[in-house]
């Protein structure tokens, strides 16, 4: 099959790893690809949030199937536009995409199936959501509404940082994606992710991660895209992860289908666990930047097949196949993330590592010059790796981001920490 993933980034570079090593793999081409998924893949460059321009392109390169990596072209109908043009394609409706690209949305969409969430109110001007967050006090959650590429989340620990986060969205620091806000209860507990795939009907159960949002070690300072990441994520248990499930998952998925936008695609649900009971934190209609790493390390191949299942309504005879195993990414950043940062600094190191099964450098913002890797990005690389238990796993990774000569380059040394502590 001649195969189009849609992305740039560490996801989609694990995307096209996953997906090369299966037989019914014939070609592949990442648009538009960076310097790590050149290696192993065609690179294409276009608008890939341009429906029209996307199309044209698969049908040049006759392709089969496309897979679309980030949130941005499904929230665009790019998906919509492949679909009705003949193609198959595996990422949910622009409708159904809504998950995601508006909390409102997903709040009202909970709030018919009984999901369990935070509690929250719902703002189109700023001095009636500062006068909610004056009535709930702190810590409080203030949410832009829109796409904001993992940034638009404020936790705030006072009122007055919660009204200083209501005056940046509504002056635009995060675009259109902060023209509405949603403020929501804080929940504490330990956070974790539950990635599904979903074919309209069938709900299919393909893992857990643990992300680390924040920059420094000990989940402190500023919120990230994402800092690292691993796999499994023994909070989840397989009760509680069952709980989600009938509570929160399926009840989602039917009432999207009752509405008439059947969901098929992944779905990410960020869960936050406390005493045994999981609490919908926010649903994502990708995989996770960087949880999606290590799901691919340890799915393998397999992962083209169960998503080409979605996408012809089959998961109900899909299965999927987990190694007893762990795995954990670490991302290496420029200095300055999530502030200002610096481009074009060499990477050098890389040539050495290894890439295999068992240990891989994905790559998420970089690109080539004079034939050298360079920084092109926040978060640069993700460095990955499995093992017999979760420590193992962590060590490889760290031996490897040892080895990589980038002086302007930072990573958090912690990764796992809830589990391993």
């Amino acid at each position: 099959m001649n195969i189009l993933i849609l992305g740039s980034g560490g996801r989609e570079h694990s995307l096209a790893w996953a997906v090369m090593q299966n037989p019914k793999c014939d070609k592949l081409i990442v648009a538009p690809g960076n310097a790590g998924i050149e290696a192993i893949a065609e690179c294409a460059s276009f608008d890939i949030e341009d429906a029209g321009v996307v199309s044209r392109f698969c049908e040049a390169q006759a392709i089969d199937f496309v897979i679309i990596g980030p949130e941005a072209p499904l929230a665009a109908g790019v998906a919509d536009r492949l679909r009705a043009d003949g193609y198959l394609v595996f990422g949910p409706s622009q409708a159904a995409a809504e998950l995601e690209a508006s909390k409102a949305f997903t709040k009202a969409i909970c709030d018919a199936a009984g999901a369990p969430t935070a509690a929250y109110g719902h703002f189109t001007d700023a001095t009636a959501a500062k006068a909610y967050v004056q009535a709930q006090g702190a810590p409080i959650v203030v949410k832009a509404d829109g796409l904001a590429a993992g940034k638009g989340v404020i936790i705030a620990e006072t009122v007055a940082q919660a009204e200083a986060a209501i005056d940046d969205m509504f002056d635009g620091s995060f675009g259109a994606a902060g023209a509405e806000v949603v403020i929501e209860e804080f929940m504490d507990g330990e956070e974790a992710s539950y990635f599904i795939l979903c074919d309209g009907e069938t709900v299919l159960p393909i893992g857990t991660a643990q992300d680390h949002k924040r920059v420094g070690d000990g989940d402190t300072g500023p919120n990230t895209g994402g800092m690292g990441a691993y796999s499994p994520a023994p909070v989840l248990t397989d009760a509680i992860a069952e709980k989600a499930l009938a509570e929160i998952i399926r009840p989602t998925m039917a009432e999207m289908a009752k509405r008439g936008t059947p969901y098929q695609g992944v779905l990410y649900a960020g869960l936050m666990i406390k005493d045994g009971h999981p609490r919908l934190v926010e649903y994502n209609v990708r995989f996770g930047d960087p949880e999606c790493q290590v799901l691919m390390m340890r799915l393998g191949a397999q992962v083209f097949d169960l998503m080409h299942a979605a996408a012809e309504s089959r998961l109900s005879e899909a299965h999927v196949n987990w190694a007893d195993d762990h795995a954990v990414t670490v991302v290496l950043a420029a200095s300055g993330y999530p502030g200002a940062y610096e481009k074009g600094s060499v990477i050098g190191g890389l040539d050495a590592l290894p890439e295999d099964s068992m240990n891989m450098v994905f790559h998420a913002g970089t690109a080539k010059k004079d034939g050298m890797i360079v920084a092109a990005g926040g978060r640069v690389l993700n460095v990955t790796a499995r093992g017999a238990s979760l420590a193992e796993a962590q060590a490889r990774a760290y031996a490897m981001v040892d080895q990589i000569d980038w002086s302007e380059g930072f990573c958090r040394r912690d990764i796992g920490w809830r589990a391993l502590g």
